[in-house]
């Protein structure tokens, strides 16, 4: 019911909620429709600012009257069929919401977010052109993982919000973005190759941004899909170990042992994705990076792509592109040993009871103001 005064990120009120509501499988009716018969009904006023996590929560939590705050307006109800025309009258004042349980934001929606490996209070802000530019910050915020390289958590975020406003204004999609930074996945690979560095860091340089905007014009215009999902994890896992592998063919001849390089580099980063894997699959549903604050500090800097291209290019600008190499194999192998040793610790503590991710615990064993939480918990 109603709208937002001004659009955040392109998107009116209405239809930022739609498209929330499409993903959670939610049928959206029109205004004059009835609803039909035997089913619940979520009324929510277009006029605020809903985090994803509370419209979730709510689909789950019939009877339920949310406030925007302790002592804030109510904005949405999860009313039985029966009391669905009463409930615009309850959110528009004229009706008190008797039995229905109140809710906050705080209260029915968890601060842990699984997927951006971060925790953050859910939130329901309303929306005034004041602070237009406040929320579409903090719908940016929220769409950053909270654990991640370093040159995505602290090189990329400000360039990255332009670009991702560039494209929401344009009406540019995120696959758009996601294709084009195969093709420069693919140049890259390419440049590398015939020995090219310049061009060919330029150009993976360019894709390990735009592969940043992607994810968050996806989420901040709610445009997220299966096909984009695949395809931009699909590029993240398999791009890199080639793109090592057409470094080493491009260096002099006898400058490097290149298949035994190239395989040690393969067979570590292929090791260091299976001892991921291991840990969801032995030890906890969640990342290994965030078990515990080390594993957190880790994820900065181990032999991922981003960390590995620093290497190079230091290394190129200084004239070596060989040293280059032979850093990131030494590195994704010590990388690797690492996060298996992790999984061997992880296992041995699963005896003792279900681990839980640290973020899980900030406030409670891990202190607020540890470096830690300022760092990847806000």
């Amino acid at each position: 019911m109603g709208e937002a005064p001004v659009r955040l990120w392109g998107l009116g009120g209405r239809e930022r909620l739609r498209r929330v509501l499409r993903t959670l499988g939610i049928e959206v009716l029109d205004d004059a429709a009835a609803p039909p018969p035997n089913r619940s009904v979520l009324v929510l006023r277009a006029d605020h600012l809903f985090d994803e996590r509370v419209v979730s929560a709510l689909v789950d939590a019939p009877g339920v009257a949310l406030r925007a705050s302790e002592n804030g307006p109510l904005v949405a109800l999860h009313a039985p069929v029966n009391l669905a025309a009463a409930a615009r009258a309850v959110l528009q004042g004229e009706q008190p919401a008797d039995g229905y349980l109140i809710e906050t934001p705080q209260t029915l929606a968890s601060a842990y977010q699984k997927r951006l490996r971060k925790r953050e209070a859910p939130y329901v802000l309303p929306v005034t052109p004041g602070e237009q530019k406040a929320l579409e910050r903090r719908l940016f915020g929220t769409a950053y993982k909270g654990v991640t390289d370093a040159v995505t958590k602290w090189c990329w975020p400000p360039l990255a919000r332009r670009a991702t406003a560039f494209c929401a204004r344009r009406g540019i999609t995120p696959n758009q973005v996601t294709l084009t930074g195969l093709a420069l996945t693919v140049a890259a690979g390419l440049a590398f190759w015939h020995g090219w560095w310049a061009v060919g860091l330029l150009c993976a340089w360019v894709m390990t941004f735009l592969d940043t905007v992607d994810g968050k014009l996806a989420r901040v215009t709610v445009q997220s899909s299966r096909f984009g999902d695949i395809l931009d994890h699909g590029i993240d896992i398999i791009h890199p170990p080639l793109w090592y592998a057409a470094w080493a063919l491009g260096l002099p001849e006898g400058s490097v042992p290149t298949q035994a390089l190239i395989w040690v580099i393969v067979a570590g980063y292929v090791g260091g994705r299976l001892a991921e894997g291991a840990f969801q699959a032995l030890c906890a549903k969640f990342s290994l990076f965030v078990w515990q604050p080390f594993d957190s500090f880790n994820r900065l800097i181990t032999a991922r792509r981003n960390p590995n291209l620093v290497l190079l290019t230091l290394c190129a600008l200084c004239g070596a592109p060989a040293l280059g190499l032979w850093l990131v194999a030494g590195w994704t192998v010590l990388s690797t040993v690492l996060l298996w040793v992790r999984v061997g610790q992880a296992w041995v503590a699963r005896r003792q009871g279900p681990l839980q991710s640290w973020l899980q615990q900030v406030g409670q064993q891990i202190p607020a103001d540890s470096l830690a939480a300022r760092w990847f918990a806000s």
